[in-house]
């Protein structure tokens, strides 16, 4: 989608991070708002730093790893601004552990945010954005983790490769379906937001974190780091994307650097491929 004013975008996440960040970007090329995020303060208080005209923006608190919690947003956008052009599934969260030290719970709650949401959005946006027969875009947030793998991410990780995953075989369907609507998925490495604290907004039902043993603290010690001393900032990285999107591309990978570790891991693939011997079908069982 290469026209984004007067467009609507739906954004979630949207109180801080990269998802404000890309609330600037939409305003800036002239886009009305809908916005979303768990923390209704920040949300609040989002939409005040925008100072976009109130008849452009609407903003909607939600839990998006609640099914209906999306259908009730979708419900909102298009009530208000009667189409959706540009939908940003961006609300995730961070966790760090050991893989053998996160509970059910943890991993219900990141892949909940992070996978089930982008899940949610695509069930109750897309047929009412592709009934339009309109241009539009899907953006998804995954990161760098969604195409490697780092120790101490397990749910991230999946969560994130899930995110790609999924965006990947939703582009596929379009394109068969010769559908006007493009997808993108944005893979950034660590950026400086506060997704290193992400605990802070764990909902109760999750129940609280437990403090880091002695053997993941490193681990965790080693995200906050990583975030902190993000070299691109969220606006950066919101730049790069609608910058791509623009162009109609796919993969978004904003962090150079990243190229390399996916090429070792797709090398390691593909080696494994031409290396090992085809399995032959077993014998049929003697009478």
């Amino acid at each position: 989608m290469q026209d984004f004013s007067d467009r609507v975008a739906v954004i979630t996440g949207a109180a801080g991070g990269i998802g404000l960040a890309l609330a600037r970007q939409a305003l800036a090329r002239g886009m009305r708002l809908v916005l979303s995020d768990l923390d209704r303060d920040a949300l609040q208080a989002a939409g005040r730093a925008l100072g976009a005209d109130p008849a452009r923006l609407q903003l909607h608190a939600a839990d998006v790893s609640r099914d209906a919690e999306v259908a009730a947003l979708a419900e909102a956008a298009f009530a208000r601004f009667g189409a959706v052009h540009l939908l940003c599934n961006n609300a995730g969260v961070g966790f760090s552990r050991l893989a053998a030290e996160h509970s059910a719970a943890d991993w219900e709650w990141v892949i909940g945010v992070n996978l089930f949401s982008v899940a949610h959005g695509i069930r109750h946006f897309l047929p009412r954005m592709q009934a339009a027969g309109a241009p539009a875009h899907v953006l998804n947030t995954a990161s760098a983790a969604g195409l490697v793998s780092t120790p101490g991410l397990s749910a991230y990780n999946a969560s994130k490769q899930g995110v790609v995953a999924l965006s990947e075989t939703l582009r596929a369907e379009l394109v068969a379906q010769h559908s006007p609507i493009e997808v993108s998925v944005l893979c950034p490495a660590w950026v400086p937001t506060g997704i290193h604290a992400s605990s802070r907004v764990r909902p109760e039902r999750y129940g609280a974190t437990e403090p880091a043993s002695e053997a993941s603290r490193p681990y965790e010690q080693t995200m906050e780091h990583a975030v902190l001393a993000g070299r691109l900032s969220a606006d950066d990285i919101a730049r790069i994307a609608f910058e791509a999107m623009a162009r109609g591309q796919f993969y978004i990978l904003p962090h150079a650097r990243i190229g390399q570790a996916v090429q070792e891991r797709f090398a390691e693939i593909a080696a494994a491929a031409v290396h090992t011997p085809a399995a032959q079908p077993s014998p049929a069982p003697t009478p």
